[in-house]
């Protein structure tokens, strides 16, 4: 007899839904009396859609019984974030002044989600504005880490992270501009995926204006899991044609292993940050286990890392400064007052001339990053320098900023130049997360899932946790 259905990965799911071991009705309800266990703990998913799913699950059943075509993702409970638009609820982005932003629409990516079979059991909670690596806010509150309150989950998807580790569903949706999927999974012990630019389709009905350019091309929609087998599946999911993307590119699926090492660079040391010995060990550990599955590796430091690094932070930061800034200082909560301000005494203000020509840089970077990438197929490298951070560390005033972007390195240099990157867990370091980052050229996410799944076959497993306070 099968129980604790929950705790079992979305494949698996979806596997029984299919062959009819199980129905989607039992399996939802019964995460649904997870999360009435868990969530109260730790605050993770804020708007919780009981009813709505309860109501899914019975349709995703009657087309089961039906005989009927079945999605990648069929039956299965999931999060949504709750930064993204869901037609007849509202998109809070964690904005105290957003309680009311009902939205006519869904985002691509939820409809997506929806079209795959998936019952949206609830959506999840982010810093204000999605621009911390700490999740709090003074609409929904804080978001605690299962493994230690005193750590951050993870931001700006640290909702998803934390619902996902503590069995709240089986797939969590997170979004990604400067670490948001990568990050969480790597704090709360999870595999994530930022994809390439142009994989999945996104869009905001709700914004009174459309996105500008650089967070168009750096931000993307992506899953968060407890398998490499089940970012395939939930990738590939969100990533069905939309129109309303026209910037979404059609590329082959990712559930299609290729199953041939390659090369891969390990990139262990910065002058710019130090690492941990856990990062340093996870990196080393990592490194062996994909040598010992026929993958070459050597060391290799990308071409404008640190360049690419400061890229992120001069062109996201100064074009906040054309609608972030002034949305944050007449709505933002204190929290995000203060971490923003930090953020702004670093980087000056660019005229129009200096931006046009950073922008520029992308394509002179990215040229050599696709140069490495003919070299070495895949970048071995942190996830962040530094263990998960404590809670709000962001806060401390004089470097603290400085210092965090520093360690923060990896999920800031790949996704201005629309790289995408896999985090994975390789179990844990003084009883808190740890794990590696996955890195290949653009569209090519099919090899760093591959390098993934070898890493996943030696690291401990992941398993469903109870949160340990």
């Amino acid at each position: 007899m099968i129980t604790e259905l929950w705790r079992l990965d979305a494949s698996e799911q979806a596997r029984l839904i299919r062959k009819g071991a199980i129905s989607s009705v039992e399996l939802t309800k019964e995460t649904l009396a997870r999360v009435d266990a868990v969530n109260p703990k730790i605050n993770a998913i804020v708007d919780l859609m009981a009813g709505e799913a309860l109501a899914a699950a019975e349709e995703a059943d009657k087309k089961t019984r039906a005989g009927s075509p079945l999605g990648l993702l069929h039956g299965v409970p999931v999060t949504v974030k709750i930064n993204v638009d869901f037609a007849g609820r509202a998109n809070t982005n964690g904005v105290v002044a957003y309680k009311d932003n009902i939205c006519k629409e869904d985002n691509p990516v939820v409809s997506n989600l929806k079209k795959s079979g998936a019952i949206i059991i609830g959506r999840t909670n982010t810093p204000a504005f999605s621009m911390r690596w700490f999740t709090d806010n003074a609409l929904h509150g804080r978001t605690l880490n299962p493994w230690d309150k005193g750590v951050t989950p993870g931001g700006s998807s640290g909702g998803a992270a934390a619902s996902l580790i503590t069995g709240m569903g089986a797939i969590g949706h997170g979004n990604d501009i400067g670490g948001s999927i990568r990050y969480p999974a790597y704090a709360c012990g999870l595999q994530g995926i930022r994809p390439s630019f142009g994989r999945v389709p996104t869009f905001n009905p709700s914004l009174p204006a459309e996105r500008p350019h650089v967070a168009q091309y750096a931000s993307m929609q992506g899953p968060l899991a407890r398998s490499i087998r089940d970012l395939r599946i939930s990738l590939d999911a969100m990533a069905a044609r939309d129109t309303r993307d026209p910037l979404w590119i059609p590329l082959p699926p990712v559930n299609v292993p290729n199953g041939r090492p390659t090369k891969v660079a390990l990139f262990d040391e910065w002058s710019g940050c130090k690492a941990d010995p856990q990062v340093a060990d996870a990196l080393k550990k990592s490194a062996q286990w994909l040598e010992d599955a026929g993958y070459i590796v050597e060391r290799a430091a990308p071409p404008f890392f640190e360049d690419a690094n400061q890229l992120w932070l001069r062109l996201v930061l100064n074009e906040g400064r054309f609608g972030m800034n002034q949305a944050i200082a007449q709505f933002g909560d204190d929290a995000i007052k203060k971490s923003y301000s930090s953020k702004e005494g670093i980087i000056p203000e660019l005229d129009l001339e200096t931006f046009v020509k950073e922008l520029a840089l992308r394509s002179k970077y990215l040229r050599a990053w696709n140069e490495f990438f003919e070299k070495y197929p895949v970048l071995l490298l942190p996830s962040s320098w530094k263990q998960p951070f404590p809670i709000d560390a962001d806060l401390n005033g004089g470097n603290a900023f400085v210092d965090l972007a520093d360690a923060q390195s990896p999920q800031l240099a790949t996704p201005i130049l629309g790289l995408p990157g896999v985090a994975v867990s390789t179990g844990l370091a003084d009883g808190v997360p740890m794990g590696v980052q996955l890195v290949t050229a653009r569209f090519e996410e099919t090899k760093a899932l591959d390098a993934a799944e070898v890493i996943e076959a030696c690291a401990p497993p992941i398993e469903v946790i109870d949160p340990k306070f």
